[in-house]
């Protein structure tokens, strides 16, 4: 089979398993460097990643790990899925590609109701207090106060 043919199959079917490994239940405190002397009795690993929250800079969770081929990726598979690492329970599968997000570039927030809610600009009914009502938005109003 040649290359052309091999990828314009690639998309509908799959060959062969990805060699990267999605790994979930680390604890928040491990490092890379310990997940990479735990994972490396299957093979020789290529990268190590643990994800971090971009605001808080802590762990959540969870990471990827790439081996150098297949067979040590299965094996890993075979040797720690259900295990455990630091008191926590592993789950490791074979990492999914990253879908495509739609993006959102306006930074209004989502979300709420008639009542607000939902983060910047939200809407809502911004006229007076909780009890409902606000002043009569029809009558002059303006930045004078109805001069």
């Amino acid at each position: 089979m040649d290359i052309y043919l091999i990828s314009q199959l690639r998309g509908k079917i799959r060959l062969r398993m990805q060699k990267r490994l999605f790994v979930a239940g680390l604890p928040f405190t491990s490092s890379e460097d310990e997940l990479r002397d735990h994972f490396s009795g299957a093979g020789k690993l290529i990268s190590v990643k643990i994800i971090v929250d971009r605001d808080s800079g802590r762990s959540k969770g969870f990471g990827f790990i790439e081996y150098e081929t297949e067979e040590e990726a299965v094996k890993a598979i075979e040797m720690f899925h259900d295990t455990d690492f630091a008191g926590r329970k592993l789950a490791v599968a074979e990492a999914k590609p990253m879908e495509n997000r739609e993006r959102s570039f306006d930074n209004r927030g989502g979300g709420g109701d008639r009542r607000g809610g939902g983060g910047y600009h939200s809407g809502g009914d911004r006229g007076g207090d909780r009890r409902g009502g606000g002043r009569d938005r029809s009558s002059r109003g303006g930045f004078r106060g109805g001069r």
